[in-house]
Order: C-alpha cells, then sequence, then structure tokens
C-alpha cells in the first residue's frame, strides 16, 4: 500500500498539488461569503427581533437537508463547475455563523449596554467597541464549525465537476484503488483538523489580548 501512495505521489504530485489548491480555494470562497452573510444577518436579527425567529428557521432548516441533495439542486440554476459548488456550500455555512452570532450579541449584559451609552457611546461605537468585541468569541467559534463543515462537504464538489480532493476520493471509488481514497480522504481529515487547531489558536489569541488589555486598564485605574 504505501509503495502504492509512493507511486502516485512519484507520477501525479502535480496533479494532486492542484486538486488540493482548487480544494482549498473552494473552501475560502465559501467561508468568505457564508461569513459576511452570516454575521450581517445575525446583526439584523439583533436589530429587528422579530425577523430572527424566521431566518434562524430558515437556515436551520438548510441543515437537514443533506449535502449532496443541495449540491444536486443548484445543478439547474448555476449548471455545473465550482460556482454550484459555492452557492451549496455557502447554505450549508451560514446557520452556524448566524445563530452564534445572534447568541454572541444578545449575550452581552445590558448594564455593560447601558453603562457605554451612560459614557456617551453613540450606537455606532457601541458596537464597534462594545457589542463585537464581547460577541467575537461566539461569533469565531460559529465560524470554526463552519469551515470544518465546508471542508468536509467541499468533497462531494467533485460530483457536479467542481474539482477539489473530492476527485480523488471519487476516481478511489470508481476504479477500487484504495490507495486515493486513503490520499483523499487522509488530506480532507488533515485539513479538517488544521483549520480546527488554527480557529483555536486564534481564539485564545483575541482572548488572550483581551485579558492583557483588561489587565492593563485595570492597572492605570488603580
Amino acid at each position: 500500500m504505501w509503495r502504492q501512495i509512493a507511486a502516485y505521489f512519484e507520477m501525479s504530485g502535480d496533479r494532486y498539488v492542484a486538486m488540493f489548491w482548487e480544494h482549498i480555494r473552494i473552501s475560502l470562497c465559501s467561508l468568505a461569503i457564508a461569513v459576511a452573510i452570516g454575521v450581517l444577518a445575525g446583526v439584523f436579527c439583533v436589530r429587528h427581533g422579530r425577523m430572527q425567529r424566521i431566518a434562524v428557521a430558515v437556515f436551520s432548516a438548510l441543515r437537514i437537508v443533506p449535502s449532496l441533495a443541495i449540491l444536486l439542486l443548484m445543478l439547474p440554476v448555476f449548471g455545473t463547475g465550482a460556482v454550484p459548488a459555492v452557492a451549496a456550500l455557502v447554505l450549508l455555512a451560514v446557520p452556524p455563523v448566524l445563530m452564534n452570532t445572534v447568541s454572541g450579541l444578545k449575550s452581552v449584559s445590558e448594564a455593560v449596554l447601558e453603562t457605554a451609552e451612560g459614557l456617551g457611546m453613540e450606537q455606532r461605537e457601541i458596537w464597534k467597541k462594545v457589542r463585537f468585541p464581547l460577541a467575537l468569541p461566539l461569533i469565531l467559534a460559529g465560524i470554526k464549525t463552519s469551515a470544518v463543515e465546508i471542508i468536509a462537504s467541499a468533497t462531494l464538489a467533485a460530483k457536479i465537476g467542481a474539482g477539489g480532493l473530492g476527485d480523488l476520493i471519487f476516481t478511489g471509488i470508481g476504479l477500487f484503488r484504495t490507495e486515493l481514497l486513503l490520499i483523499g480522504g487522509v488530506s480532507v481529515a488533515l485539513l479538517s483538523v488544521l483549520t480546527g487547531i488554527l480557529f483555536g489558536l486564534l481564539e485564545n489569541l483575541i482572548l488572550g489580548y483581551r485579558k492583557v488589555y483588561r489587565i492593563e486598564k485595570e492597572g492605570r485605574i488603580k
């Protein structure tokens, strides 16, 4: 098995690198759009409470639909290629970002908001300097969940001609080549794990920065 894997990389190393970067490109593009939609929709839901139930219900319902079904439903609208794959992945990735954004923004204490208003802050300043910084850990957790789901689901994008590591996996299934399944599956798994680790480090970095800032601020006050 190891000889077959080594032989594949010797003969098709460039092809593997191309599929790897295609997988990352589709995932990053989908995540960026999902974050933009999810965060903006979350802010809108917090500002207009009546829309929260509708938005959360709609996007939560989308999570129940299997990934492959959403990809296939995009075919009549966008055809084949990366565009329908990105559209389907965005629909799958928005709910965690949306729900965590709403939860994070709503978890900010009213006392903190009232204090900010008492200090003369305008609503824009409150959102920028109070609400978002305090809600950021939960928002990042939602983005991390979406990123991992996107990387895993992007393998199915190969079914509609979007490329990526899914090509390697489906080729392995079709040709009964275990080494291709192992290379594709392990690559996707490692990408998911590394993504989780990177977001974990980012969360620790932000929380650590906030902790240091708080200590310095308290020291100055004393």
